[in-house]
């Protein structure tokens, strides 16, 4: 499962691992969807009713610490959930992210 992850989040994009009915993917979504982004560069992962959920949370757990959903890549950096990427908006530190990896048109 680990290479699945792995695969995911290799390059210049913008990855969330999610659960469509989470509160905190829904704003984790909302916040990135105030970005235009290039083409491809937005993977929404829905690990919901996936056989494999189970060993996908257990890879983010040791990839990043945390288990839970959403976890946000940008690039190959994990930021966190949907409160730390609803935070780094209001700071404005996520734009000068997402530009950073050329993923903003």
């Amino acid at each position: 499962m680990a290479e699945f992850v792995k695969a995911q989040i290799k390059g210049d994009k913008v990855v969330v691992f999610l659960k469509p009915t989470c509160p905190y993917c829904i704003l984790a979504k909302d916040v990135l969807s105030k970005y235009k982004l290039k083409s491809g560069h937005l993977d929404l992962i829905d690990i919901s009713g996936r056989s494999d959920m189970g060993s996908i949370q257990d890879c983010l757990q040791q990839i990043t610490g945390a288990r839970t959903v959403p976890r946000v890549f940008i690039g190959e950096q994990c930021v966190g959930g949907g409160s730390d990427v609803d935070s780094l908006d209001r700071s404005g530190k996520l734009e000068g992210m997402l530009q950073a990896i050329g993923s903003l048109q």
